[in-house]
């Protein structure tokens, strides 16, 4: 209610969710709601779950020794309802802090009954207790994370007898473990993902149980690159040696990688059902950074700064993360190196003025011949600004104003590579270098 009120992001660290899934979740919380959060891989489910104990109280207080936080004016347990029998106002307490409120259980096909809501100990009856005795039950995760939130990773890969078992939790708000007679009035918020293909289609999770929940909300990858391109940054670890030598990643370049997983939202050669995760962008900023990085320490260079030749460490961070699926075997490559080139040519058209690319272009019909490669310093790449005058501009936009060789190579590269991709230049291709020419 405070954050409503004020303003403040229910969940911190998830960005884009503002105007689609925050707003849901504020109602479903408001009402009192069970959760399920639908949605593809690598959408902060789990970290939107987790976030959820912000919004307990700080401390909570319980009966001493109780396995099910039992509140000290409203116990549920045998032993708290004992130990206040005993000593009443002077019956101990202990102090729970909120980061324990939460239990979590990812569903696997070998999860049981007896680990969500609990069984019948084995020890405390060869201690001596009659199977009669309240005080021989085990409990399971559910009870234990009773007056806190529970969460039930991928729900539909539950078996179906065991998902049975969290109807009465949901609705009735109490469980019943094996034949004893007793019933824990539980008092706990459950929420729940999965991913909408299991969940909708394959029938893998029991009508009543869907039945159960209040709130249904959809999650989606970030609907721009702008939003990507925030959560890289974000996310990603800095790539860096010690404290001496650090890869900057160009803004231009850092867009290009978000567009790139953009793209192969869109792409039919890509299986959507799979979906393509905000982590493939992570992952793939982070091997561009680090590919920039060995370049650079290879050169013997300090100040450095990732290229388009970076680009072509991509493919190891990409290909286990999204499924091509090509009609011809062996093409995996070709599709995969088609997605970066138009993710490049995204890019270029949205950030260099098309105003100053035909002096460019020009100087290159006029005769001009660039060489570019990773085995090329910066200052050698950066000699190219003084080779085609035209380029200083551009450059000079895409850098804001940063002279640094290493800047402006990966400027001047960028610039190259876009006119190239537009068809406005030619490229031959090695496997260290490239030469850029006129098209005449």
């Amino acid at each position: 209610v405070e954050k409503v009120r004020s303003g403040d992001p229910l969940v911190a660290g998830v960005i884009g969710y503002e105007d689609t899934v925050m707003p849901q979740l504020e109602n479903a919380l408001l009402a009192g709601h069970d959760v399920i959060f639908l949605g593809e891989r690598g959408q902060a489910k789990t970290r939107m779950i987790r976030s959820l104990t912000g919004l307990l109280d700080e401390w909570m207080p319980i009966v001493a020794g109780s396995e099910v936080n039992d509140d000290p004016y409203h116990p549920i347990s045998r032993h708290a309802r004992d130990l206040i029998a005993e000593m009443g106002d002077d019956t101990p307490i202990t102090w729970v802090h909120r980061d324990t409120r939460f239990g979590e259980k990812l569903a696997t096909p070998d999860t049981s009954i007896a680990d969500l809501i609990g069984e019948v100990d084995p020890i405390k009856v060869a201690e001596g207790r009659y199977l009669s005795d309240e005080l021989t039950l085990h409990y399971g995760l559910v009870p234990r994370t009773n007056r806190g939130i529970f969460a039930i990773n991928e729900l539909p890969d539950l078996a179906e007898r065991i998902q049975v078992g969290l109807l009465n939790v949901l609705e009735e708000r109490d469980v019943q473990i094996r034949g004893y007679k007793i019933r824990l009035p539980l008092d706990l918020m459950l929420v729940a993902s999965a991913n909408p293909e299991d969940y909708t289609n394959r029938g893998r999770i029991i009508t009543p149980l869907k039945d159960r929940f209040g709130s249904q909300i959809r999650t989606h990858y970030p609907l721009d690159v702008a939003v990507e391109y925030e959560i890289m940054q974000q996310e990603a670890r800095p790539v860096t040696v010690g404290e001496t030598v650090g890869v900057v990643v160009p803004d231009y370049l850092g867009e290009v990688v978000a567009t790139f997983s953009q793209l192969a939202r869109a792409s039919n050669h890509v299986n959507q059902r799979s979906g393509v995760s905000v982590r493939l962008s992570v992952s793939n900023y982070e091997s561009l950074a680090a590919n920039a990085l060995r370049r650079g320490l290879r050169a013997g260079e300090r100040a450095i700064v990732a290229r388009v030749d970076d680009l072509d460490a991509l493919a190891a961070s990409s290909i286990g993360k999204i499924e091509i699926e090509a009609l011809e075997d062996g093409r995996e490559g070709a599709i995969f190196e088609n997605l970066v080139k138009g993710a490049v040519l995204t890019v270029f058209k949205d950030r260099v003025d098309p105003s100053f690319t035909t002096a460019i272009v020009d100087a290159f019909e006029d005769g001009a011949i660039v060489h570019t490669g990773q085995d090329m310093t910066s200052d050698e790449l950066a000699r190219i600004v003084d080779e085609v005058q035209s380029l200083a501009e551009p450059v000079r936009r895409l850098t804001g104003g940063d002279s640094s060789p290493a800047a402006v190579a990966a400027a001047a590269e960028f610039v190259l590579e876009g006119l190239h991709l537009s068809k406005r230049l030619n490229k031959d291709q090695t496997a260290q270098r490239a030469t850029y020419r006129g098209r005449l």
